[in-house]
């Protein structure tokens, strides 16, 4: 099944899309992204601007820049980024960290919506599995592949998190965020041990715990 607006049209108007980047790095924050288009329109972006969109995963970095920017400045889209800190990941666990940024970003979203669709709640396309805590939602496995809506969000959380990577590089020197992009590689983990965590390192995922675990046993 190619990416498409089947799920979107089964659900009805208004429909809002939504996924996230950045839940396995051990540093940074973990980005999700919502994305709002009238289904009518949405056929015509499909056909024409946002022919390529599809799971960020299958896009280069330049395809997806571009993409992002035909997603951001297309008449009738409604979006929004939102994130949750690497604080908040190790206060509240990743899964609820995800959770939260994903509500934030939706409910930005909603927000710019309410005024056209007073009486009526957004439902919710919400890649993965199910999210309790997004009222009105359904998942849909392997989303970023098969729904436009949640496509785009892929895409704009993905090129959102790359973006704060480079503000780590410039940030912290030496760790190598703007190559891995927080993930645990190799080179991550030597630098990793080599420097110490930085203050964005998530302290609550293993490899970082063990070494702060080590430096209080030394």
């Amino acid at each position: 099944m190619s990416v498409g607006l089947d799920f979107e049209k089964a659900v009805g108007e208004p429909v809002i899309g939504v996924d996230e980047a950045g839940r396995g790095p051990l540093a940074g924050a973990v980005y999700a992204a919502a994305v709002h288009v009238p289904i009518q329109l949405a056929e015509e972006l499909l056909a024409g601007a946002w022919s390529g969109v599809n799971d960020s995963k299958k896009l280069t970095p330049a395809k997806r820049e571009l993409l992002a920017e035909a997603i951001k400045s297309a008449q009738g889209c409604v979006w929004a980024v939102a994130s949750a800190s690497a604080a908040e990941i190790d206060e509240y666990n990743i899964l609820n960290a995800t959770h939260l940024a994903m509500r934030r970003a939706v409910g930005e979203v909603r927000a710019a919506l309410s005024s056209s669709w007073p009486d009526v709640r957004p439902r919710i396309l919400v890649d993965g599995l199910p999210v309790a805590s997004l009222p009105n939602s359904m998942n849909v496995v392997k989303g970023d592949a098969k729904s436009l809506l949640i496509a785009a969000a892929s895409i704009l959380a993905k090129t959102a998190r790359d973006a704060d990577c480079m503000r780590l590089e410039r940030l912290y020197p030496g760790y190598g965020f703007a190559k891995h992009k927080g993930y645990p590689t190799q080179a991550h983990v030597e630098a990793l041990s080599r420097l110490g965590p930085c203050p964005e390192h998530r302290r609550s995922f293993g490899p970082v715990a063990s070494l702060l675990d080590d430096d209080l046993r030394a």
